[in-house]
């Protein structure tokens, strides 16, 4: 999934960047608050991690501008305020969680997955006819086989697992899997899904079917 970090503190950033990768989500920076919202202007984004002092202002006003419109991301604040009154008021404008800092990098992977997994099933464990995944553990499996993937294909599978029998263009593929830093121009989504397509198949039958001109679709398996 893809994660819009709103921090002015860059060595914070770059590590938090690094951890979040490994776990397989695509993360983009905004360092202020006119940055944030540009950003989420042209961008969509299914979490938001947000600071609340920033430069040009204070993450409440992004906050508010992301409930301002239905279906925005997830918001979960990062913040040195541990006050009592800064997480009330933080949860009344809107976020759906508040992690104080300093904070273990652990506990904030636990916590998006939980936020993201209120839009899912509920549980860490997608299930589509065989494939089974778990984002806690980062496992996949056919059946009983394991499925030995980087981080990119196990987003893109998760992204089509949740997604079971409609088409995925490229685009929304590359716009949640991949950061801004992704050329559209390339070919790199068909061949990340080129790539798991061998390693989901196997000796077994297809299951991800390429549709002319249009997308990707994950199909039971029969």
């Amino acid at each position: 999934m893809r994660i819009l970090a709103v921090e002015d503190e860059a060595d914070l950033v770059a590590a938090l960047r690094v951890g979040l990768v490994r776990a397989g989500y695509a993360v983009d920076w905004a360092g202020d608050v006119d940055s944030a919202l540009e950003k989420l202007s042209v961008n969509e984004y299914d979490l938001v991690l947000l600071d609340l002092m920033l430069p040009d202002g204070d993450g409440f006003s992004v906050c508010r501008a992301i409930r301002a419109v239905p279906g925005g991301p997830r918001i979960l604040m990062l913040t040195a305020r541990d006050r009592l009154a800064d997480r009330v008021r933080g949860l009344d404008e809107g976020a759906d969680d508040y992690l104080v800092k300093p904070f273990a990098l652990p506990e904030l992977l636990a916590r998006i997955r939980a936020l993201l997994r209120r839009e899912d099933s509920g549980t860490s464990v997608v299930t589509v006819g065989e494939l089974r995944l778990d984002t806690a553990r980062f496992e996949a499996f056919r059946g009983e086989r394991p499925l030995r993937l980087t981080s990119k294909e196990f987003s893109v599978l998760h992204y089509l697992m949740t997604r079971p029998g409609r088409v995925v263009p490229a685009e929304e593929l590359l716009e949640h899997v991949w950061d801004e830093h992704a050329d559209p121009f390339t070919n790199t989504v068909r061949v990340t899904v080129g790539s798991l397509r061998r390693k989901v198949t196997g000796e077994d039958t297809p299951l991800i079917e390429t549709v002319i001109r249009q997308g990707y679709r994950l199909m039971d398996a029969p």
